[in-house]
């Protein structure tokens, strides 16, 4: 899968680059990962390249490279791949750069070179502590989407209990990416970043897939809501600034005024915190103790790994 991510990249970008459209025998010498290939099997992928290109929404074109229109060449144009300027203001490049500080992938922020085409980001803001780090999934997410597309089984230790796991679906939620599969308890929802000694099955189609499965469905639970940890019931206040994406978030009706309060059911810890966090001073965790206090935990020790 990844020589064909690879190979499809290459493609787009010669066609963007080069300034005539090129014939198949171009793309054929000149595009890393065809050049080995048979005539059958080159005509073959590049059909399925071309189709993946089109999916994609890439604007491909085929036209004519002499006036008699015996032969023909492939192209994109860059004006209309590109996309349009969206005339961000300054404070919504300043919260896309916040955005984008917040993601790291492996310890590196994402986006930041997007945001410099967008007109540049904020001056004199800092690295924020808080964020969520896709670097620990990174590893391992190319491995579960070939499980997923290919119905292959997988096996892994989760919370220290070996698993094995038909994989339907993934999703990406708060920072978070998610693995829903049927082990032989039933349906079950695992974090990626949490899923250690992966391995996938040789053998593919092995098992069907739902009809009707939907993993937004699968994923209607919010992460904290499901877990092993001791199960309590916060209290939590958020300010009126940020009441609005909260109620949104619990599926509730937000106050027309002022800060909101509610309860919440508490199984997963770690997922409570890493969401509540993301509030930042907007939200406060009223009780119990126990939790209050994991919560300063964490901030504090983000802070004094900074200094």
């Amino acid at each position: 899968m990844q020589n064909v991510v690879e190979r499809v990249i290459n493609l787009l970008i010669y066609l963007l680059e080069s300034p005539e459209p090129a014939s198949a025998a171009d793309i054929r010498h000149t595009v890393a990962g065809y050049g080995q290939e048979s005539d059958e099997a080159f005509h073959r992928m590049f059909e399925r390249d071309k189709d993946l290109l089109k999916r994609l929404g890439v604007p491909l074109e085929m036209k004519a490279l002499d006036t008699w229109e015996i032969d023909f060449g492939y192209t994109v144009d860059p004006t209309k791949y590109a996309l349009p300027d969206p005339g961000l203001t300054e404070p919504e490049r300043v919260a896309l750069s916040v955005a984008a500080r917040m993601v790291r992938l492996g310890g590196a922020n994402a986006g930041l070179g997007g945001l410099l085409k967008l007109g540049g980001v904020e001056r004199g803001t800092g690295i924020e502590p808080l964020g969520a780090d896709l670097g620990a999934e990174a590893s391992v997410l190319g491995d579960l989407f070939l499980a997923v597309t290919e119905r292959r089984k997988v096996d892994f230790t989760y919370a220290g209990v070996s698993r094995t796991v038909e994989p339907y679906g993934m999703a990406h939620r708060r920072g978070h990416w998610y693995l829903v599969g049927r082990t032989g308890a039933g349906e079950r929802v695992f974090r990626v970043d949490r899923i250690t000694d992966l391995e996938v099955g040789r053998d593919a189609d092995v098992f069907q897939r739902p009809k009707r499965f939907q993993v937004k469905k699968a994923m209607s639970t919010n992460p904290w809501e499901a877990g092993s940890d001791e199960v309590v019931t916060a209290s939590v206040r958020f300010d009126e600034g940020l009441a609005w994406w909260a109620a949104r978030t619990l599926d509730v009706e937000p106050p027309r005024t002022g800060p909101m309060e509610v309860e919440l059911t508490v199984a997963n810890w770690d997922a409570f915190i890493g969401w509540i966090l993301g509030f930042g001073s907007d939200a406060e965790v009223l009780a119990p103790p126990e939790l209050r206090d994991a919560v300063l935990d964490r901030v504090e020790a983000a802070v004094s790994g900074l200094s």
